[in-house]
């Protein structure tokens, strides 16, 4: 049995909007723009924000590593004007049932209440600071009715399936439900019409160049507009993005090459099913309540979790078809407002975040068809940036920086020279809040990209990782390290920014707090 299941791009586009009422005539008649909001800001240029990601996950035998992200994170919190979550805000499949353990608890002092936690609803969350998410991959999977139907109140099926970390209740994300109750400013929940007026009345008296939209009031009222919006802070552009419904594998050929690849494909899914079993059996064999095998299960926890991710590329590669669904719509919006900002004399900077890196050195993630995915798409709305700007941009990049998550680690990239206008940009992937560490790639900081082009096939370095904070080591060596940044935004056009590493590491049974030398970009 198929115990997770991701919704089609199309079913997450439709429900999303169901759920914001898209396009309603009472919107529409107060000229209400659902992707953009304001949030209150001091005169200054000067501005710090913290970033976070792949956070929502339980303790892991007997410390909570979240939590002590969540600590550095409260060191730094009155000097910080917003928090960006790049995603996967619970694990495993989204589920209601564990916000209030697995977001609620960690980030209380963020939460209005939080000093009573056990009593805050998660769709009922007001924060005191801006706390600013994009959903990731997990925060969108579902698991089969039937298993709903059978986990409540069979507890051994449950038991079963702990290696796996399958912690997923009853329901499952319901298509993102979960999240959007929890975030988004979830509009059909309103039924009577007059109390729709007057919500819109209320709320979405921001006022920007594209019209009315929602104001963002740390306190009162805090919920974003949308599954992809952007707002203006110090000068800066900030551009959040939905990466799941831009990722589909591009589809196989119908050639002989592309039938041999499906035949690869079908083969490693093959081989990752016997690898898993073997890794399961071996879990059988430990006892979780001795440190030593405590240790092995989490190091197997973590391979667990790499061969599920394995497996859905290769099932989406494997199911992918000639026509694949692509949110040609928020990608198109994100085209027309980065030309607008670059048109704008008031915007200094760029940033975008969003969940699925197009650059990235974990141990896994480069090859999967969703990061090629990810990267095209985004390579193409900047290549059509960059020809509709011409001079504007200069030697400046399209955005100064990208923020991602989904893979668990602290990374610092920076492209060179594509060959396309996602040149020159600083990455940096803050994904290692909570969920298990992860290792960096056996082939190094470099990654290289096969182009085709009229010459044919050719192979050239787009990347270069300066900085990796995850899992190393192994043994009584082994470290993990739970992390997010803090970023200082500085005066100027162009902006400087710099990156503040905040590290909680874990080496052996012991906690330390790393310090590492700041990054300048």
């Amino acid at each position: 049995m198929k115990l997770i299941s991701d919704p089609s791009i199309a079913i997450k586009i439709q429900k999303m909007k169901q759920r914001v009422r898209w396009q309603h005539p009472s919107i529409i008649e107060r000229s209400i723009d659902q992707t953009r909001m304001v949030i209150d800001q001091h005169d200054h240029p000067d501005f710090s924000f913290i970033v976070l990601g792949d956070s929502g996950t339980k303790s892991h035998y007997g410390y909570h590593p979240q939590r002590l992200v969540a600590e550095l994170m409260l060191k730094h919190k009155d000097e910080c004007s917003f928090v960006l979550h790049t995603g996967d805000v619970i694990y495993v499949v989204g589920s209601r049932e564990y916000y209030p353990a697995n977001f609620i608890e960690p980030y209380r002092e963020f939460i209005v209440g939080g000093e009573q936690p056990e009593k805050i609803a998660y769709d009922s969350m007001v924060f005191n600071l801006p706390f600013l998410p994009v959903l990731g991959n997990h925060d969108y999977y579902d698991v089969p009715f039937f298993y709903r139907l059978i986990t409540g109140s069979t507890l051994s099926l449950r038991r079963m399936l702990r290696y796996k970390d399958f912690e997923i209740g009853w329901h499952g994300s319901n298509q993102g439900d979960a999240y959007a109750r929890a975030f988004i400013d979830y509009l059909t929940g309103i039924a009577a019409p007059q109390e729709l007026n007057q919500h819109l009345d209320k709320h979405y008296t921001g006022k920007t160049d594209t019209g009315r939209c929602l104001h963002y009031l740390p306190g009162e009222f805090t919920r974003v507009p949308n599954r992809y919006y952007s707002f203006r802070y110090g000068g800066i552009d900030f551009f959040a993005l939905d990466s799941n419904t831009f990722n589909t594998p591009a589809p196989l050929p119908h050639t002989a090459a592309g039938d041999v690849y499906r035949r690869e494909l079908q083969k490693r899914r093959q081989e990752i099913d016997r690898e898993e079993e073997l890794i399961l059996a071996e879990c059988d064999k430990l006892n979780p309540e001795v440190a030593a095998d405590a240790e092995l299960l989490d190091d197997f926890s973590a391979k667990l979790d790499q061969i599920n991710e394995i497996k859905l590329d290769i099932e989406k590669q494997l199911a992918s078809d000639d026509s694949p669904v692509i949110d040609w719509e928020q990608l198109d919006w994100l085209r027309s407002r980065l030309i607008e900002s670059w048109h704008c004399s008031e915007v200094r900077g760029r940033i975008l975040f969003f969940h699925h890196p197009p650059y990235v050195t974990e141990a896994t993630k480069w090859d999967q068809a969703q990061t090629l995915a990810v990267r095209q798409r985004l390579r193409w709305v900047f290549n059509q940036v960059a020809e509709t700007v011409g001079d504007g941009v200069k030697e400046r990049p399209i955005v100064d920086i990208i923020f991602n998550g989904h893979a668990h680690c602290l990374e610092y990239l920076r492209t060179v020279d594509t060959g396309h206008a996602d040149s020159h940009i600083n990455c940096i992937v803050s994904g290692g809040s909570g969920r298990r560490p992860r290792r960096q790639r056996a082939e190094g900081t470099v990654l290289m990209e096969m182009f085709q082009d009229n010459s044919g096939k050719s192979i050239r370095k787009v990347a270069h990782s300066q900085l990796y904070v995850g899992r190393s080591g192994h043994g009584v060596e082994k470290q993990l390290s739970y992390s997010c940044v803090r970023i200082d935004v500085k005066d100027g056009n162009p902006p400087k920014f710099i990156v503040r590493p905040l590290v909680a590491e874990r080496v052996g049974d012991e906690w330390f707090e790393r310090e590492l030398d700041k990054i300048v970009i």
